[in-house]
């Protein structure tokens, strides 16, 4: 694991459309995860942490 992934997971913990964004940039992925922040921040926050891990 390097750390710009490491640093990305730290992200998606706090800010997690920031991560997706960085991790997949602007598209269905992000919208998805600020959808999901926005309704109730966990599953935004899993949702980020599986984008993120998945790469």
């Amino acid at each position: 694991m390097d750390s710009s992934k490491i640093i990305n997971i730290i992200i998606a913990l706090f800010l997690p459309p920031l991560a997706v964004f960085m991790a997949r940039g602007w598209g269905q992925d992000c919208i998805i995860d600020i959808i999901l922040t926005i309704i109730v921040f966990f599953p935004g926050m899993l949702y980020a942490l599986y984008i993120v891990l998945k790469d």
